[in-house]
């Protein structure tokens, strides 16, 4: 149990008038922290504000050569919209007191949220495959009209995004949250571009490029081919001139 609320410090006045909140914090495959990072910088989004919790990691990041907040909220108004973002993942003891916050004190400043949820891909094909689940009929609404399929298997949104969604759906915040087949291993900015490009652009209405994502993608496919022609050459299964293919990582 948490012993000392999460507080927000305000740095700006927002200018923004019903600001949609895109959550980005680390998970599997940093599928939200890459994809709310470019959308970030894309837009040039402004340091809105900070959220400060005891139970937060006892460190500080930096950038630029000037120290920041752990946890930090970024804001714009063409579009509105807001970005939460983390440089490190969270203990859990923080997750309860994070939620408290971001629906209590910091809530009224956000119409809906939308998270991000990377969950392992099945088989490369399946990669960057999108579904949502909704806290209100809103939210259904808003996943339909932006053709985003809805999850129909039953599951489990865990950590630090089943926190505040849970937060949001008894405080009756409309929410959205977006799964996303992410590399069961690795970071996946591949994924990231896809959640971009099929889920939240034509949610939140905005246009972010992301061939920058794209060029990631295919370095660490290239570093991976790199790699399983180097194993196989120590390994003695094939000659060094041979041209092949990667081994899978869904076998």
């Amino acid at each position: 149990m948490s012993s000392e609320p999460a507080t927000y410090e305000r740095l700006t006045e927002l200018s923004a008038t019903s600001p949609t909140l895109v959550e980005g914090l680390p998970g599997h495959g940093l599928v939200a922290a890459i994809a709310v990072d470019q959308i970030t910088r894309q837009l040039g989004l402004e340091h809105h504000g900070n959220v400060v919790s005891d139970d937060f990691p006892p460190v500080v990041t930096f950038a630029d050569g000037r120290v920041r907040d752990l946890v930090r909220v970024y804001a714009g108004a063409n579009p509105d919209v807001l970005t939460l973002q983390s440089d490190l993942s969270l203990p859990p003891s923080s997750y309860e007191p994070l939620a408290r916050c971001l629906v209590g004190e910091f809530g009224d400043e956000f119409e809906r949220a939308v998270f991000l949820t990377g969950v392992p891909a099945e088989s490369e094909s399946r990669i960057g495959d999108v579904a949502g689940v909704a806290t209100t009929d809103e939210a259904a609404a808003d996943l339909d009209a932006a053709g985003v399929e809805r999850a129909t298997d039953p599951g489990l949104i865990t950590g630090v995004t089943g926190a505040i969604v849970e937060a949001c759906y008894h405080a009756d915040v409309p929410a959205i949250v977006l799964l996303v087949r992410a590399h069961p291993f690795l970071p996946d900015p591949g994924a990231a571009r896809r959640v971009i490009e099929d889920a939240l652009e034509p949610l939140v209405d905005f246009d972010v490029e992301t061939d920058e994502l794209r060029e990631q993608a295919d370095e660490i496919q290239r570093q991976l081919r790199q790699l399983a022609e180097q194993y196989r050459q120590l390994a003695g299964d094939e000659p060094a001139t041979r041209q092949s293919t990667p081994t899978s990582m869904y076998q």
